[in-house]
């Protein structure tokens, strides 16, 4: 008895396949984001923040607090990682900002947008192994579900065709001994009495005649 291909739903190939642009794009995000402060930075140094105490005062104040709030979100009872990374990157953030607009050389900025390049990278790193090792046990997980959905439904399928094959043959053996019994019953000399001490079945005719 051949069974019938069960494919579970949700395991065909994907038709749509992602670009490798798509891909990649997250990747970049961390060099996006410091290379546009520190191009932004220096537009402003160009417009005037260059050696400008008030502004750089203004950028190191809003760095040490968002490092503080960083700090106290981190140490808090609720426990917001995601929250205090935010504001230790703000701090970062404003420190590079406020750094690249006050110099009016190069160097400098060049050096903390590639310190804050790698420390964010370090920082993203982290997390995309983190929703990668996520990512790998749900396809687990869900791979586990379909193969234990598979296989109930396969002993289920069995067993209903078992039920099916036996209730069929039991079926066509009921219909021939009644076909036998009936043939026998019309020959001559035919013994009802025979049938009951061998133990098989009476014919309905035969009680009806018994009856009467």
């Amino acid at each position: 008895m051949k069974l019938p291909t069960y494919t579970p739903p949700g395991t065909t190939t994907p038709l749509v396949q992602r670009h490798w642009l798509a891909t990649a794009a997250p990747k970049t995000a961390p060099a996006l984001a410091t290379t546009t402060v520190l191009a932004l930075a220096r537009i402003w140094n160009a417009n005037g923040a260059e050696h400008s105490i008030g502004d750089a005062s203004v950028m190191g104040a809003l760095a040490i607090g968002a490092a503080f709030a960083g700090n106290a979100l981190a140490r808090g009872q609720s426990g917001e990682p995601a929250a205090a990374a935010m504001g230790f990157t703000a701090a970062g953030t404003f420190a590079l900002a406020g750094v690249a607009a006050y110099t009016d050389g190069l160097p400098l900025p060049l050096l903390l947008w590639g310190i804050a390049t790698v420390l964010g990278y370090v920082v993203a790193a982290r997390h995309w192994r983190t929703d990668h090792r996520e990512h790998i046990a749900h396809e687990r997980a869900t791979e586990t579900r379909r193969e234990t959905q598979h296989h109930v439904e396969t002993v289920e399928l069995i067993r209903a065709r078992a039920a099916v094959e036996t209730a069929r043959a039991s079926g066509e053996y009921t219909t021939a001994l009644t076909a036998a019994l009936t043939a026998r019953a019309a020959l001559p000399g035919y013994d009802p009495t025979a049938l009951t001490t061998a133990g098989l079945p009476e014919l309905p005719t035969a009680r009806h005649d018994t009856a009467a």
